[in-house]
């Protein structure tokens, strides 16, 4: 490979440590995860961003399946009287919501909403099936498309229209409604650590932040590279408001009728956004083996050459056949124009097959997340690759994990907190719990309240000095 290569396939993204937001931009278009759609907002989710979705719902449907829920579908229209019977969901969510007025032709009797989100219509199904404490719990996802209007929009994290799952859940009582949403927000976390390798703070989310139509919403923040944060998943105690707006009741044990107590949860494809932000570099994405695609790429060198091929080709079947997701890559390009592609798409491994390494027995094993390489017996090649990938898996979520917790710091003050998130860190302050000072946290650092901590570790707020009723962590966010 010449140096004329590597730095012509590198300058085709931004500089992730001078221009992330453009580096972001470039990687998503250029590893061809997306492209963007006619309609302005909307994205086309190219093959191989959509194989990583693919694996997302593979892991998380195993989850929401082995806790006991089914998968359901509703529909995308809704009616729009649907939305007023819970007024502080229809008044979070009317700047987003798309409405059909015609079809056929004609003027509808009733508006119809593009589904933002399914609590509504779900609700009112809800109340059709649920007549008895014998009925309960009702356990149902769904995979989805939503449509929420966005002014300001970027592929995966903020989209008119995206992919997503949502759970939505009835129970007889509070208690096991709100074991349901801990439960679940737990689902997403050991997901997000184990599959997505990106450490995640959970907690519960101030008034401000919360769900519409909620009582109680827990979410999990992953950091990205540039110190921001992005709400990965969220799960929500909705308690009986939508039970009281649809009339979602049921004869209990004791002859008494009662409303049900129901819970909703969701994650989206903005996860695919917070894989490439968490773990990407200035070659491009780093993606898990959990998730990847592609977790093996094998590249012939000198692949004229006699036996070169043919062992390609072995080791290929080879890991198929032990449940790898390989590719050999037999184009006519370089082999160092090759590399540097594979690298950009984030292939966790990279099997290097020449001539001198199949007289020496022996394979060149390339791992993406710290671009190391060593020989490897060729004779032991799937159980070689098999521990490099778990390796690769394990050692990407300490080192995420390392990078966060060094970028958590303390502030007493605001000027404190604004030094914090102007240098890239989340920031765990103090809090009285007035709205008003929730405010002046966001007017005077564009930061946010993102979740509460465990434990209250402050005497006092940040702005006002009052007694802390929260410790809180605060910062900049997608």
């Amino acid at each position: 490979m010449s140096n004329n290569d590597n730095r012509n396939f590198v300058e085709q993204i931004a500089d992730i440590d001078t221009d992330f937001p453009k580096w972001y931009t470039d990687v998503v278009i250029k590893t061809q995860l997306v492209d963007y759609g006619p309609v302005k907002g909307t994205m086309v989710i190219r093959p191989y961003g959509y194989a990583i979705w693919e694996n997302i719902q593979r892991e998380l449907d195993k989850r929401f399946k082995a806790t006991g829920h089914k998968n359901a579908y509703f529909p995308l229209l809704i009616p729009m009287s649907f939305f007023t019977k819970e007024a502080e969901h229809v008044e979070g969510f009317a700047p987003e919501v798309a409405v059909v007025t015609h079809a056929g032709g004609e003027e509808l009797a009733e508006p119809l909403a593009i589904r933002p989100t399914s609590e509504t219509i779900i609700g009112n199904m809800y109340s059709k099936w649920i007549q008895s404490y014998r009925d309960l719990p009702v356990l149902i996802n769904q995979w989805a498309n939503v449509m929420r209007w966005e002014k300001t929009t970027r592929p995966f994290l903020r989209t008119s229209e995206f992919l997503w799952q949502e759970g939505h859940t009835a129970h007889a009582t509070e208690e096991e409604a709100m074991d349901e949403t801990m439960k679940m927000l737990g689902v997403y976390k050991e997901f997000a650590e184990n599959c997505l390798a990106i450490p995640v703070i959970c907690g519960r989310k101030t008034e401000k932040e919360k769900f519409a139509g909620a009582v109680a919403t827990f979410g999990m923040e992953a950091m990205m590279k540039d110190g921001k944060s992005l709400q990965a998943g969220t799960s929500h105690y909705l308690g009986q408001n939508f039970a009281k707006a649809f009339e979602i009741k049921f004869l209990d044990k004791d002859g008494v009728q009662k409303y049900a107590y129901t819970s909703s949860w969701g994650v989206s494809t903005r996860l695919i956004g917070a894989l490439i932000m968490a773990h990407g570099d200035r070659r491009g994405l780093v993606i898990p083996p959990v998730v990847a695609p592609v977790q093996a790429v094998i590249v012939p060198i000198a692949a004229k050459k006699g036996g070169v091929m043919e062992a390609c080709r072995k080791i290929k079947c080879d890991l198929e056949s032990a449940g790898v997701r390989v590719e050999l890559d037999d184009s006519d390009s370089s082999p160092g124009w090759k590399f540097n592609e594979w690298e950009m798409r984030g292939v966790p491994v990279r099997i290097e097959v020449g001539p001198r390494d199949l007289e020496a027995g022996k394979v060149v094993l390339f791992r993406r997340d710290t671009c190391a390489k060593d020989a490897y017996s060729l004779e032991n090649i799937v159980a070689e690759v098999g521990a490099l990938l778990n390796s690769v898996q394990k050692d990407m979520l300490e080192c995420a994990r390392a990078r966060r917790d060094a970028r958590i710091v303390d502030a007493d003050t605001l000027e404190e907190l604004l030094k914090g998130v102007d240098a890239g860190k989340f920031v765990r302050a103090g809090w009285c719990g007035c709205r008003e000072c929730e405010d002046a946290v966001k007017a005077q650092t564009a930061a946010t309240a993102r979740v509460f901590a465990e434990e209250n570790t402050h005497e006092k707020c940040v702005v006002c000095g009052k007694p802390a009723k929260h410790s809180v962590f605060f910062a900049r966010a997608y």
